[in-house]
């Protein structure tokens, strides 16, 4: 190789060696970087509460009495009715919509009057004629009895004849029977007026009683009759008609246990729609008969409390109270609810909230009653628990109450 070429040579630098030194220094400062803000990471999610839902735990001794019997069944009405008009008629107008609250008496429907209009001036005329003729058979019944008067003076003077005298008398006798029979025909027009002014008054479509129109089941033109059709081209009511204020309770319990029921029963309800909300309620009657296809008997309850969330056909299912006596031992356990329980390895736990801490705590768990179960042993009663802890939650987990409006 030339002399130039050597020197040259001699000037380059090698980087390869070099480089590679310094990546290896570099990748251990990366890696402990990352490793630093994992743990960093790690500790501030630690050190950040968890946000859980909280229930309480209640005495059983300050809960009420326990349930001696669960059952379902529905929301009924015992005041329901189907309006409609006494006569067939066209609908005229219709004053309802389906959720509007009407007054007993308040008109609902019109039917359309032309024929009972022409009908009521009829008989009004007819009256008005009676009347007439009422008026004139007087004035001729008081001016017969005038002539006879004259006639029988005359008689008695020998001026006139007899027969003068038997005339008027028939006459005046005519007209007495003439006024009967017209003061007859009057009342019979007046009969007719009042019968005439019915059938207008039927034209009219009452409210029966106070509730709330659930149903609107005839429009304007539409044919509507007292008496079904059969063919669907005449409505048989205006509308469906609920009195809010007669909503019970039906359910059908088993006969083998209907024997723990009793008249004026306390019963707490439970709608479907609204879990959290216990209706006071009590048993009104045991329907004397059993329906032998399901093996269950009826019993209607009353409900005490009036709410517009409580509407016909809702499901609800109902809890019969036990009733205890004056002087009975109050019960013991706490009642807390299913969601608050946890299971591990076969035995039950909560997580009892204290100064923002939870707490796992071993419980013992025995009866059920709706959404709830009976603490025998863990827990006093007044505890704040965790509601549906996860899995992740653990022993002295730090956790805060989520907010109300997020419940």
């Amino acid at each position: 190789m030339s002399r130039p070429a050597d020197l040259l040579k001699e000037l380059s630098i090698n980087r390869g060696a070099d480089g590679q030194k310094k990546k290896r220094k570099i990748w251990p400062i990366v890696v402990g970087i990352l490793v630093a803000i994992v743990a960093l990471l790690f500790v501030l999610k630690s050190m950040k509460p968890t946000e859980v839902e909280t229930t309480k735990s209640r005495s059983a001794a300050e809960s009420g009495p326990a349930s001696v019997l669960d059952a379902s069944g529905y929301v009924t009405a015992r005041r329901i009715a189907t309006v409609s008009s006494k006569i067939t008629g066209k609908v005229k107008e219709v004053m309802i919509e389906e959720g509007q609250s009407v007054e007993e008496g308040q008109i609902l429907a019109t039917l359309e009057a032309v024929d009972a209009s022409a009908q009521q001036d009829l008989s009004q005329s007819q009256l008005e004629s009676a009347r007439s003729q009422l008026a004139e058979a007087q004035a001729q019944l008081k001016l017969a009895e005038k002539n006879l008067i004259r006639q029988r003076e005359l008689a008695t003077k020998k001026l006139v004849a007899a027969s003068s005298l038997d005339a008027a008398i028939a006459e005046r006798d005519s007209r007495a029977a003439r006024l009967r029979s017209l003061q007859r025909s009057v009342t019979v027009a007046e009969d007719q007026l009042k019968i005439s002014n019915n059938g207008v008054d039927n034209t009219v479509i009452r409210a029966p009683f106070k509730g709330v129109i659930v149903t609107k089941a005839a429009q304007p033109g539409e044919m509507i009759s007292p008496i079904s059709a059969g063919g669907g081209s005449i409505r048989t009511g205006i509308g469906t008609l609920v009195d809010m204020d007669s909503l019970e309770v039906q359910v059908d319990v088993n006969e083998a246990y209907i024997g723990r029921v009793q008249p004026k029963m306390p019963v707490d309800a439970v709608l479907n729609a609204y879990p959290d909300w216990k209706i006071p309620a009590e048993v009104i009657a045991i329907i004397p008969t059993a329906d032998r296809s399901k093996a269950t008997v009826k019993v209607r309850i009353a409900l005490n409390s009036k709410d517009s969330r409580i509407v016909p056909d809702m499901g609800v299912r109902v809890s019969f109270l036990e009733t205890r006596e004056a002087n009975a031992p109050k019960p013991t356990g706490v009642w807390v609810a299913e969601r608050a329980v946890i299971k591990k390895d076969d035995k039950s736990f909560v997580f009892v909230i204290n100064n923002g801490i939870a707490k796992q705590t071993e419980v013992t768990v025995g009866d059920k009653r709706d959404a709830d179960v009976m603490i025998s042993k863990g827990l006093v009663g007044g505890e704040t628990l965790v509601l549906g802890p996860g899995e992740k939650l653990g022993d002295g987990s730090k956790v805060v109450e989520k907010a109300a409006a997020a419940k």
